[in-house]
């Protein structure tokens, strides 16, 4: 086949024919991953690492689920697509198996293809039943790279890529241990942070607001969980000035933090819920919103203006449907809780005592942090909050030395995340704490008398 006109075939450099997120295309270097299987991928050469953060925190079932492959095959055997104004069994159990996981005000699900879109579909609605411009998002946030998602994210990877006019105003989500509110105890952080919030809306005119965009318990930002009273409080406010409260669940749903979602650990339902990856493991592309009684009512005689080809694509529901018969029947979501609170919390306790760079350990559930400090006293980040790029060099040399180790967590800015497959064993996530332990022990040495404070272990 001759090339386009104007085109010489010599011209045509395609060694790297994939474009590559997050990066620059000419520093892109990549790991050839030739399997995986349970908490476990490996390369060509035999080197196996145990995959400490669900590839990007999404799978909750671990490589190659032998019951949500025979689930996608089946389905594909079947009928592999349909579009989504026609009705089809398994999109019907997909959604009423997803709504059996949540509150009961919540009414019906809109399929998407990610967490990004869902979320500027739960923008859109929100926008569209309030008659109001504005969102409220938190800093230390992330919610998507498409532009609406972006406009309300919080974090750097916004800088460079924000759309203008998004309308977005930000608040300051509470962090004890670098509290913006000079809070020394849970409690004041929580009652600042609520005041903070609410002369915010002030400012900005109740009547503005839309909705309020929160994850309740925040991810790649740090796994920042919030005090007890933040969430309910954000509710009350909601409730007070008609706002409604959008809770992006897409990292921390079905299961991740120990209850099928993490505003379950507060008793705190949501006008507008998001979802992704636990939601079937990332097998097939999928995400939702689902709705509470106030957006269906408002379309119940309305038209909503909005949809994707892809939406409750069949295969994707298939596995959804799978991964749920799973995550209920081997009790995966309390086993989470438990692993959390008497294994990976007390392991990363002991680590901070052994490790000087740790400033303070966070987590609930099977999601948790670990940020590491030049200096406790000051609590001086290791390394800079920056936008995607290469990581700063005591990092890298850490992720290098997690690697060598045999261990993949995820290493963003100053901290180590790991949230690792929930169908982890005892013993293979004993083995991840020790290697990441003895790989920070490399890196910046270790064994120094600490203390135990309130925020955080602190020397």
């Amino acid at each position: 086949m001759n090339p386009p006109t104007g085109v010489p075939s010599a011209s045509r450099d395609r060694s790297r024919p994939v474009f590559h997120p997050w990066s620059a295309q000419g520093a892109a270097r990549q790991v050839r991953v030739d399997g995986a299987a349970g908490c476990w991928f490996w390369d060509r050469d035999g080197n196996r690492w145990l995959d400490l953060h669900s590839q990007l925190g999404n799978l909750h079932l671990g490589h190659q689920h032998p019951v949500l492959v025979e689930a996608v095959g089946a389905q594909a055997a079947r009928l592999c697509t349909l579009a989504p104004s026609y009705g089809y069994e398994v999109r019907d159990e997909a959604a009423r198996l997803i709504l059996d996981t949540m509150p009961d005000a919540m009414r019906s699900v809109l399929f998407t293809n990610g967490g990004a879109d869902a979320n500027e579909h739960a923008l859109r609605m929100a926008r569209l039943v309030t008659g109001r411009p504005k969102v409220l998002a938190a800093h230390r946030s992330y919610h998507g790279a498409t532009d609406g998602a972006m406009a309300v994210t919080g974090d750097p990877r916004r800088w460079s890529a924000e759309p203008p006019g998004s309308r977005t105003v930000r608040f300051f989500g509470p962090y004890l241990y670098r509290s913006e509110f000079h809070a020394t105890t849970a409690e004041e952080e929580c009652e600042r942070a609520l005041r903070h919030l609410r002369r915010l809306i002030g400012y900005e005119g109740p009547e503005t607001v839309a909705a309020i965009i929160l994850e309740p318990v925040v991810g790649s930002n740090g796994v920042l969980v919030p005090p007890p009273g933040y969430l309910p409080g954000v509710r009350e406010l909601c409730d007070e000035f008609g706002i409604l409260l959008i809770a992006d669940e897409v990292m921390t749903g079905f299961g991740r933090c120990g209850a099928w979602f993490a505003g379950d650990l507060h008793d705190v339902v949501p006008d507008l819920l998001t979802f992704a990856k636990g939601v079937n493991s990332g097998y097939v592309p999928m995400g939702g919103v689902a709705v509470g009684e106030r957006v269906a009512a408002y379309f119940e005689d309305r038209p909503y203006p909005g949809g994707l080809t892809y939406s409750g694509h069949p295969l994707a529901c298939a596995s959804a449907v799978a991964s749920i018969g799973v995550l209920r029947d081997d009790k995966l979501v309390e086993r989470a809780e438990l692993l959390g609170r008497t294994v990976l919390g007390p392991s990363l306790a002991r680590l901070a005592q052994r490790v000087p760079v740790v400033g303070e350990v966070r987590g609930v559930g099977l999601a948790w942090a670990i940020e590491l400090v030049s200096d406790r006293d000051s609590r001086e980040p290791l390394a800079p909050y920056a936008a995607p790029g290469p990581l700063a060099p005591p990092m890298a040399q850490l992720l290098a030395a997690c690697r060598e180790r045999g261990v993949w967590p995820l290493v963003a800015a100053n901290r180590v995340h790991l949230l690792p497959p929930l169908i982890i064993t005892e013993t293979e996530l004993e083995r991840g704490i020790e290697a990441v332990a003895d790989a920070l022990t490399a890196v910046f040495g270790g064994h120094r008398r600490v203390t135990t404070g309130p925020t955080g272990v602190t020397t």
